[in-house]
């Protein structure tokens, strides 16, 4: 399982379908997901750029990993994003559900997240969705980075500030993965 990781506009989506496709990996992104399933106020706090609960986010995943083979390589995009959420993948490693993750932290600066994001075009991207989830990612998720560490979990910081090519070829080197075109 590689899990990647960086704020909104890391471009972890547009490198997960890469990998997925070159190397033959399934792709799951928690954001996609949410966006197709989460209705009404649920939908709206996601368009916010609120986070949905650690229980709902878990109870969605897991149901997901129910319905494919965890046990063949395949990228996770979105998850987990808090400390309740990686002591629940850890103990799903313990039980033997899954191997142990990688993580791919795509490290990329605020200025080009705003950037990216601004382009995207998305209708929950705007001015005070994305200062929120900057602010989100920064005190709740990029700690758990060190979570991980601590649960002897391989975290690769790569650098994504970078064109999508440069980005790709850091991931993969990182990885210890070939190139593929």
């Amino acid at each position: 399982m590689i899990l990647l990781m960086g704020p909104a506009g890391a471009g972890k989506s547009l490198q997960g379908h890469k990998l997925a496709d070159e190397h033959g990996y399934a792709y799951i992104s928690t954001g996609e997901i949410f966006r197709l399933f989460l209705t009404g106020k649920r939908r709206a706090e996601m368009l916010e750029g609120k986070l949905i609960s650690d229980q709902e986010t878990i109870d969605m995943i897991d149901k997901v990993f129910d319905i494919i083979d965890t046990k063949d390589e395949f990228i996770l995009d979105g998850f987990p994003r808090t400390a309740d959420q990686v002591d629940w993948l850890t103990k799903q490693v313990k039980k033997g559900r899954f191997e142990k993750p990688v993580v791919v932290h795509m490290d990329v600066s605020e200025k080009e997240t705003r950037k990216r994001l601004a382009l995207r075009g998305r209708p929950d991207d705007t001015a005070e969705a994305i200062t929120e989830r900057y602010r989100l990612y920064a005190n709740k998720t990029q700690p758990i980075l060190q979570q991980f560490r601590d649960n002897d979990v391989t975290v690769l910081d790569v650098d994504a500030d970078g064109t999508p090519t440069e980005v790709y070829k850091n991931i993969v080197t990182a990885l210890g993965i070939p190139e593929k075109f």
